[in-house]
């Protein structure tokens, strides 16, 4: 695979993973299934307000932008967080902030430099 179709693959699975997590209802369910497995009854039982089948169609997306996973158990589906569904959107944010980060730590050393070699300065002034 050629790199430019690698580098189109990671925006796309970026792109389908913030969108996915753009959803409060959503970001909700990633919750839900984070640390077991939950079935689409269980998962819809925590949203009074909305249908079963629009809670499928949410965890659907989920599993689309590869967020969560599914597993057959006789005739109901189990739903769990793909925490790795979440790495190409974990390395931009990485790359955002790291960059910023960086230039944060240069400001604040420069800044840091600056004062004590004005402190070195005025105590050779008081000697």
């Amino acid at each position: 695979m050629s790199s430019v179709a690698q580098t189109d693959d990671r925006e796309a699975g970026l792109d389908g993973a913030l969108r996915a997590v753009a959803d409060p209802t959503r970001r909700t369910i990633l919750r839900l299934v984070r640390d077991r497995e939950r079935a689409v009854g269980d998962i819809a039982s925590h949203f009074p307000r909305i249908s079963q089948p629009a809670v499928s169609q949410h965890l659907r997306v989920l599993a689309e932008a590869n967020l969560v996973t599914a597993r057959r158990d006789g005739n109901r589906r189990l739903y769990r967080t793909h925490a790795e569904g979440l790495g190409e959107a974990w390395a931009f944010l990485d790359e955002m902030w790291s960059d910023r980060l960086a230039r944060l730590k240069v400001a604040a050393e420069r800044e840091q430099s600056e004062r004590r070699r004005a402190r070195t300065k005025r105590r050779r002034r008081q000697r």
